[in-house]
């Protein structure tokens, strides 16, 4: 595939020419390794049937790739320095629309009608770490159609997404994507693969959105509720942690009458529950009768 931007040396004359400055406060990282760049593809199983949702092209180095094999590509960057350089690196691919915003301002789902008629889409993103987990749970809670999102991110978030119980990584993020999305990892990805170098590994993943959520819950703000507290002081036990909750009015003897009754020790951590026990757990302080 003749792909010049995936290049080192392309990507550094594409920023000279330009004289872009790199701003830290958007986590601007641009890869330069092909390898990396054909699993990401091959992981979202892109087709001409699909519309992909780019966050963040930066020069436009994925967007290369991924208008090559999808049928249309919408790429929503929030820098303004970047659109003179995407104008040029983007201008023999027809399928592409770039859309200068925030992508936490846009308005995904008359995106989705407007680009891709309401059907699903597939979301690809290199995303920074501080705004990793409010892109994705805003794509999520949003309820926009979306088939996958294979994202770029920082290892250690990686593995925060795909771990259970018992884990020093596992919490409210680990229980939120799994309730929406199974996560699988793709690849891990070392700093010198992008320019500039982050200071920290990365890892590729897939999350799969689910059809239904694997677990039944009768009211899912709860079971987040309960999931935060959880974890908002995860060294004390569940009782206390939702005892001391400004978001949950349930007494103390309403709290311990409900972990008993699931049949749960008194002195149980949050970070020992599966997703299904905190669905159980929500269900149990929605029934009347547990009141």
């Amino acid at each position: 595939m003749d792909n010049k931007l995936v290049n080192p040396q392309k990507t550094i004359e594409t920023i000279q020419k330009y004289q872009f400055a790199f701003q830290k406060r958007f986590g601007q990282n641009f890869l330069i390794d092909s390898h990396v760049l054909d699993k990401i593809v091959n992981a979202a199983g892109i087709t001409q049937d699909d519309c992909v949702l780019e966050i963040g092209p930066g020069i436009g180095t994925m967007t290369q790739y991924l208008a090559e094999h999808a049928g249309r590509v919408v790429a929503v960057e929030i820098d303004t320095n970047l659109l003179p350089i995407l104008a040029e690196t983007l201008k023999d691919y027809s399928n592409v629309t770039v859309i200068n915003e925030d992508i936490l301002k846009v308005d995904m789902n008359q995106l989705v009608k407007e680009y891709n008629q309401g059907r699903p889409i597939k979301v690809v993103a290199n995303l920074p770490y501080y705004i990793t987990t409010p892109i994705i749970m805003g794509l999520f809670e949003s309820n926009v159609p979306i088939e996958n999102i294979t994202v770029m991110v920082q290892k250690e978030v990686a593995d925060r997404m795909q771990v259970g119980p018992g884990s020093k990584d596992y919490g409210a993020l680990s229980l939120a994507v799994q309730y929406y999305a199974s996560p699988y990892i793709v690849a891990n990805v070392p700093p010198n693969c992008f320019i500039p170098r982050p200071n920290v590994g990365s890892a590729v993943i897939r999350l799969t959105r689910y059809q239904e959520p694997p677990v039944h819950v009768k009211d899912t703000a709860l079971m987040f509720r309960l999931i935060r507290a959880s974890f908002n002081q995860r060294r004390k036990t569940l009782q206390n942690g939702l005892n001391n909750s400004p978001e949950l009015s349930f007494s103390k003897e309403e709290i311990a009458a409900v972990i008993e009754g699931l049949g749960l020790p008194a002195a149980v951590r949050g970070e020992a529950l599966t997703l299904e026990q905190f669905a159980a757990l929500a269900n149990a302080f929605s029934d009347p009768k547990g009141k």
